[in-house]
């Protein structure tokens, strides 16, 4: 009796459902749409809803291979950038690297040069950190006249994701670096070799040689199949399809850190290696090209960030005269990753001056332009982490406010 009992429940079961499926339809027309009509198939790899749009911003010219791209900043939600709208800069185009063909060398003053594959490498003990990736010219649009007339043009060189790898000095114990070491010159399988000297006591810190980000393997523009992860620092140094790294006894002087990412000074001297990403916060919302519906309830919202570690603390302003008060930051509040920090504002449908301003865990405050300027001049480019207002005009239109 027991089998029949449950060979009758089967067949009630499978007869509720036939009847459920032809109570539904698969019609495209109009008038067949609602809580009857049956939903999509299942799917191999997921995607985003069609009524969903944000995408990265694309440089005008229209050679591709050579530029940058910029993720919509104020279209997230919470502090990890999906990898799909991480923000890209390339330097001859994204390359198409076989993963069971790439290798990774470790060699120069080592005592036993190694070459890693892709198996190697996910064989060894691994680690996943949230970090945001900064390029040093993230802003530099708003340096001078400023003519980013959004966050996602003024601030969207930024993102911040989950990464895994293993550690660079795990590797560079396997090999053995010899007395004398001081620096790596990591060098990229793109066409141009990106090449970045880094400081070996920052290769035996926390630099992760990173195959995975947010959960999956990197997205190909983010250096697939591996790339360096360097928590807080200049987006450059981070090289993507990493495939040589030297221990040498002194920095290389590659193109890109004396011809690019250094720093001009006033006094005619230029800054180099300013590899650290000091503390920077922009408004997300209301920010430039946005429009409040009208007077009323609105949360302010943004990122906060710092290379030098956690962030502590959000000041906004929104009359313009000076006075700040601090802003609620939401968990998790990690070191070296993108804070989220929010403040309810009753808008009175006057025109106002909306701006934040970080401080990290070492006591940096972030600076105003003219600040900034005092020390720097006026023909800086990188590391623009002055603070950024936006205006509110009486119509409930956005903008940027002139320098």
């Amino acid at each position: 009796m027991a089998g029949w009992s449950t060979r009758r429940r089967f067949l009630e079961v499978a007869a509720a459902l036939s009847g459920a499926l032809t109570g539904c339809k698969r019609g495209e027309a109009p008038e067949e749409e609602g809580p009857r009509r049956i939903g999509g198939p299942l799917r191999a790899y997921g995607e985003r809803s069609a009524f969903e749009k944000p995408l990265r911003a694309l440089p005008t010219t229209k050679i591709l291979e050579v530029g940058q791209s910029y993720t919509p900043l104020a279209e997230m939600y919470g502090i990890i950038t999906p990898s799909s709208l991480h923000y890209e800069r390339h330097h001859s185009g994204v390359p198409i690297i076989d993963p069971a063909e790439h290798k990774l060398l470790i060699h120069g003053m080592v005592e036993r040069p190694l070459i890693f594959s892709m198996d190697d490498l996910r064989r060894l003990p691994s680690v996943s950190r949230i970090c945001f990736i900064e390029c040093s010219g993230n802003s530099h649009l708003g340096y001078g006249a400023r003519d980013a007339p959004t966050v996602q043009l003024s601030h969207g060189l930024g993102s911040c994701s989950e990464w895994t790898g293993v550690r660079l000095s795990l590797l560079l114990s396997e090999a053995g670096t010899k007395p004398g070491a001081k620096w790596v010159l990591a060098e990229g399988a793109d066409a141009c070799k990106m090449q970045r000297s880094i400081p070996l006591e920052k290769a035996m810190d926390d630099i992760i040689v990173a195959y995975g980000q947010n959960g999956e393997a990197l997205r190909p523009e983010q250096g697939y199949p591996v790339r360096l992860v360097i928590p807080g620092w200049e987006g450059n140094a981070n090289v993507k399809w990493l495939r040589r790294i030297k221990v040498v006894d002194q920095p290389y002087m590659t193109r890109d850190e004396t011809s690019k990412y250094t720093d001009p000074m006033p006094d005619g001297t230029a800054r180099q290696f300013t590899f650290t990403m000091e503390a920077k916060s922009v408004v997300t919302f209301p920010s430039g090209g946005q429009k409040l519906a009208g007077a009323g309830f609105y949360e302010i919202t943004g990122l906060a960030w710092s290379g030098r570690g956690r962030i502590e603390r959000v000041e906004i302003s929104t009359d313009g005269s000076g006075a700040w008060q601090n802003a609620d930051l939401s968990e998790p509040r990690l070191p070296i990753a993108f804070t989220r920090f929010r403040l309810p504002w009753r808008w009175d449908g006057r025109e106002a001056i909306v701006q934040s301003r970080a401080t990290d865990e070492t006591g940096y405050v972030q600076p105003s332009h003219e600040a900034l300027v005092a020390v720097r001049g006026a023909n800086y480019e990188y590391h623009n982490n002055a603070i950024r207002p936006w205006k509110v005009l009486a119509d409930g239109s956005v903008s940027d406010v002139v320098a």
